[in-house]
């Protein structure tokens, strides 16, 4: 930590303006000179220049998908990529040391980056200590902002607190708790610092963003400061967001294995997940309330949320979305072509979809495949699936290119020896599944090689706050049908999520048994969050990744009949992860671990 923190230590004596919260927005915040050096009292004086010191903090969200163009951040059982050097594949392997050396949002590799400017050379790591290094030096000196109103001091305050307990909740979920940094160091000042432990390093966030809540406005363009960028304002901290982001702060406190390293008990801890339940109703309340500030999407364009063809490439999000990265460089044509065919995107990089995790989406009537009345036909396993199953899996014989220039690629052939799964063919498929979420039929070298399309991978969404409202509830009160007083039913804020994809309720026989409820709280969180940097962080906080069905990555060997319909169809086990006790929590950097005995290794490593 002490080579970070040493770069963090240093003075405020330069701001770098440098972005806005999207290339084309936000130019009066931003109109100071680069290199131009400035003292805290003129960096405070106005809600602008304020705003231009946050500004980079927004910079500092990792965005996985942009990181050296790779998409390798699916680290547990989604995916399988053919490239052996790639994070995914030391996870795979059991080498977790691999996040301080290959290209990962971990951190990049080569030298530590600490420039959240550069959007090929962000890391996790260094960036949120950046990150909470700038949220002290903002605290210690907002009262300088004598030539503001109290709402730009309250939007500025807030705006910090937010991203301080952000950046501490982004390091505890990968590594567990850490030493709680909420004052300006000096660069003479001895760091011992000691590790908290989870709850005390949770406890400690949730006050920043309860704070934080309580600060920043509903909707950015209905404030006086934020009227000065009316309509840029999408992807600023909002209330909610804040609220959100408490209740996954404390979900994740309450949950197994943060709960084991701070009681010992590897249960839920109830009332963390009745705190997290509560927080989350908030949102709730909010987005069902008159004037909301988010909705869910709709189905006709649930899509918009992950990506948007338009030839001004614009920014996906659409209703729902409540956090996302910066789009900070407009060209995501490579990053998408990892999820497809090697051919069709021309990438030599490619994730294939394991058929293990292909199973978690359930049948039209909402049931699992693994329900006896799912209807659900070995001979026919790509019909009457949800309904989200098309808009994200792409299966033997779908269509994935429009233009006929595109041949053979033009239509998926992943039976077993076919084109993309062929070994005399480049960047074969290996599993016979594609994913195709952050993509559409014109996004490939043959249709759109302009690239004029832009996808993102969400940070927070609001489907997530009703998927993590029904767990913290179910958790904390025993029931599907416990509530938050004054808010909905466990089994409602899932049904919430169903209805929106045109599926029924959840079935009564599954809403009566806490366990079994459960058990379709993951399958729904696998299906509606999928490849959204989710599942390796739930199967861990459950502490359930060492489980064999979620160790194994498996492929489906088939052929097909006359009519195109697979048969002889055989799961095989290409790979099994590698996960012991220790993988629970990623390895601290062995020269930060070193520096005083108070900052302590994760055990095992």
């Amino acid at each position: 930590m002490k080579n970070i923190l040493n770069t963090l230590k240093a003075g405020l004596i330069v701001l770098v303006f440098t972005m806005g919260l999207t290339l084309e927005s936000c130019e009066e915040y931003l109109d100071k000179a680069p290199e131009a050096t400035i003292t805290a009292a003129d960096a405070f004086n106005t809600f602008v220049s304020a705003q231009g010191f946050v500004e980079e903090l927004y910079a500092c969200i990792i965005n996985p998908a942009m990181v050296n163009w790779q998409d390798d951040f699916h680290f547990a059982d989604e995916f399988l990529m053919n490239i052996t050097w790639m994070p995914g594949t030391g996870f795979d392997n059991g080498d977790y040391w691999v996040w301080q050396t290959a290209y990962s949002y971990f951190k990049t590799a080569g030298t530590i980056d600490t420039s959240p400017t550069n959007p090929r050379s962000k890391g996790l790591w260094p960036l949120s200590w950046y990150g909470i290094r700038k949220c002290n030096l903002g605290l210690a000196n907002v009262d300088l902002m004598i030539n503001a109103t109290q709402e730009e001091r309250d939007i500025i305050k807030g705006q910090l607190l937010f991203f301080r307990g952000y950046f501490y909740h982004e390091l505890m979920i990968a590594w567990g708790g850490m030493p709680y940094i909420d004052k300006v160091l000096q660069p003479t000042e001895e760091m011992r610092l000691p590790r908290l432990n989870y709850r005390e390093t949770a406890l400690k966030a949730d006050a920043d963003f309860e704070a934080a809540a309580a600060l920043l406005p509903l909707k950015w363009d209905e404030t006086e400061p934020g009227k000065r960028t009316i309509g840029a304002n999408r992807q600023r901290i909002s209330k909610a967001t804040a609220l959100a982001y408490q209740g996954k702060n404390l979900l994740y406190a309450s949950s197994p294995l943060m709960n084991r390293e701070s009681t010992g008990n590897a249960g839920f801890n109830t009332e963390l997940a009745k705190k997290a339940a509560d927080a989350l109703s908030k949102v709730i309340g909010l987005c069902e309330g008159p004037n909301p500030p988010y909705t869910l999407q709709p189905w006709a364009s649930y899509t918009d949320m992950f990506f948007k063809v338009t030839p001004t490439r614009a920014t996906p999000g659409g209703t729902e979305v409540m956090m996302i990265p910066l789009v900070m460089d407009q060209w995501n044509m490579a990053a998408a072509n990892i999820y497809q065919p090697g051919k069709v995107g021309n990438n030599g990089m490619q994730l294939s979809l394991t058929a293990n995790y292909v199973k978690n989406w359930g049948m039209a009537n909402g049931l699992p495949i693994t329900d006896p009345a799912s209807g659900f036909k070995e001979s026919d396993p790509w019909v009457n699936r949800d309904p989200r199953f098309y808009k994200t899996v792409i299966v033997d014989g779908d269509q994935m290119c429009v233009s006929t220039a595109a041949g053979n690629d033009r239509f998926a052939q992943f039976f077993t020896g076919g084109f993309h799964r062929s070994t005399a063919n480049s960047n074969v498929n290996v599993t016979g599944f594609c994913a195709k979420k952050y993509w559409d039929q014109t996004v490939n070298r043959y249709d759109n090689p302009g690239g004029k399309y832009q996808f993102m991978v969400p940070s927070m969404r609001l489907s997530d706050v009703y998927l993590m409202y029904a767990e913290s509830v179910l958790q904390g009160f025993g029931t599907a049908q416990s509530r938050v007083p004054g808010s909905i039913t466990a089994e409602a804020a899932i049904n919430k999520i169903r209805n929106r994809a045109t599926l029924p309720n959840i079935d009564a026989k599954f809403t009566a048994s806490k366990d079994l409820f459960m058990e379709e709280i993951i399958r729904e969180r696998a299906v509606e969050l999928s490849f959204e940097r989710q599942r390796w962080y739930d199967l861990r906080r459950w502490m359930i990744s060492g489980q064999t069905k979620y160790k194994e990555k498996t492929s489906l060997e088939f052929t097909r009949d006359t009519k195109g319909k697979p048969i002889n169809m055989v799961e095989k086990v290409v790979t099994t992860r590698v996960f012991d006790e220790k993988h629970y929590w990623l390895p601290l950097p062995v020269n930060q671990v070193t520096l005083y005995p108070e900052f302590k290794q994760n055990p095992g490593w």
